[in-house]
């Protein structure tokens, strides 16, 4: 077998991996009446479907993503695959509401196959065409949330909730075989240990600083417990900084993490993440308003999924011209116009959004605007740091925008929801009060990566880390 037929394959390994765990991000929002009404829950304790999901990922995204690097990917993720396929097993058979969040809590930790898969693609890509082949994964990882919230509505209607993680069980089982068969055994590690102390400190504070931003909302954003929380987060934080930037074999390296070649794509993303989920995450929901307040479309659910279609379309053509449009177009400079897309996108959905072929091609450019940076960033971080750290640094850019979309989602919520019409719908001006704001974050994203020049280099090598447990070897994991 030659050795293009031998990445051709890997590569459809690892899509198919990627795909079947980007569709469990969202899979569960249009769902949740169904399974309020099911197993007779309230909505707040439905929704932690969605919050565990949330949490697990973060935790396990860098720790396995590090892991991986110090393991071996190709091992790390089918043992990733392993628990996400228990996960959609426990959440199908699920008899009540606790049963189905320690599904979703084990369907969290595929959150991994996301850094995993950008540092395969790394080990097994020829080098012409590892930009091509992280700019379509990229958008697979969009495409396929955006997926989840289009086809779920459609699927539970034929099949039922549960059946949705039934398909998503196949389709994990399917990625789990490829990757077997078709990844080679033989990649890089790096040598080292796992840091213990910085991973509890690590998962310390994301669970502290997103539990408040999901619940917040419902606990009361000055209540002692969300305030509590942040305030936690704040020092745990600062404790894993501490403890990283003493130890001899860090989990993240932090001044990798502060070199100009990385943070402003790091900053970005965090940025980005806010206003992709406040866009697409809450355009449903506007389609959605009755039309009897006077200003909305008033759209059912399915109808409203549909209207996302042409945003999974977007993602997908920006994701797989990345590659060859590096030729004309700096990475940097990319991303930089993908963000401006999108919050000029944002604004033109505020100004005009009476008719649903408005807000239908807004999404449509919406997701060339994500998809292109959301390319750009995977590929920008996979070719500045060394090979041996690829999986703990994309594990990092994941989990900013994830924290991004949580942040998201609790400002929209609290600017949206924070003022309600007599019959306790939202009105037209809270949404075009946040769309304006994260309008306004994308376009700031935009500028921190244009105004930070990168670093000169007269080689294309990645950023330098320092020798000793850093260094990479060969492994036959």
């Amino acid at each position: 077998m030659t050795i293009r037929s031998t990445s051709r394959r890997a590569y459809a390994a690892i899509a198919v991996s990627v795909a079947s765990i980007a569709l469990l991000q969202n899979l569960v929002i249009p769902v949740i009446p169904m399974i309020e009404s099911d197993l007779h829950v309230a909505s707040d304790a439905a929704t932690w479907t969605m919050t565990a999901w949330l949490i697990a990922a973060a935790v396990a995204t860098p720790l396995l993503g590090r892991i991986g690097d110090l393991r071996g990917r190709r091992t790390t993720l089918l043992a990733v695959l392993a628990v996400v396929m228990l996960g959609n097993l426990v959440a199908a058979l699920a008899p009540n509401i606790g049963v189905l969040i320690l599904g979703r809590v084990l369907q969290g930790a595929g959150g991994a196959v996301f850094p995993l898969a950008f540092a395969l693609l790394r080990e097994v890509m020829p080098p012409q065409r590892l930009t091509g082949a992280i700019g379509s994964v990229s958008a697979l990882v969009g495409i396929g949330g955006a997926a989840g919230s289009v086809l779920a509505g459609p699927l539970s209607a034929a099949i039922g909730w549960r059946g949705l993680f039934e398909v998503a069980l196949v389709a994990g089982a399917v990625g789990a075989l490829l990757t077997v068969a078709w990844i080679p055994r033989s990649g890089l590690r790096t040598a080292g240990r796992l840091n213990s102390l910085s991973a509890v400190l690590l998962s310390g504070w994301l669970v502290a600083l997103l539990l408040p931003l999901a619940s917040g909302a419902h606990w009361g954003w000055a209540s002692p417990v969300t305030l509590g929380m942040f305030a936690l987060a704040a020092v745990l934080l600062a404790a894993w900084v501490i403890s990283e930037l003493r130890s001899a074999v860090p989990l993240v390296d932090i001044r990798m993490l502060a070199h100009r070649d990385i943070w402003p794509v790091n900053a970005a993303g965090l940025l980005i993440g806010v206003a992709v989920f406040g866009f697409w995450g809450y355009l449903p929901l506007f389609l959605e308003v009755p039309a009897d307040t006077g200003w909305a479309l008033g759209l059912t659910v399915q109808t409203a999924g549909l209207v996302l279609v042409p945003l999974l379309i977007g993602m997908s053509v920006a994701g797989f011209a990345t590659g060859p449009l590096t030729r004309v177009l700096a990475l940097r400079r990319q991303l930089v116009l993908g963000a401006l897309l999108m919050g000029a996108t944002v604004i033109g959905a505020v100004l005009f959004h009476s008719a649903v072929w408005q807000l239908a091609l807004a999404g449509g450019l919406f997701g060339v605007g994500v998809g292109t940076a959301y390319a750009a960033m995977a590929s920008i971080i996979v070719e500045s740091v060394p090979a041996g750290s690829v999986g703990i640094a994309t594990g990092v850019n994941a989990n900013l925008r994830s924290i991004g979309s949580a942040i998201g989602s609790a400002l929209m919520t609290a600017i949206v929801f924070g003022t309600l019409d007599p019959a306790g719908r939202p009105l037209e001006r809270g949404y075009d009060v946040a769309w304006v704001t994260i309008a306004v974050l994308a376009v700031v994203a935009a500028a921190i990566v244009a105004i930070v020049p990168a670093a000169r280099r007269r080689d294309t090598a990645p950023v330098q880390l320092p020798t000793g447990p850093q260094t990479v070897l060969a492994d036959a994991a």
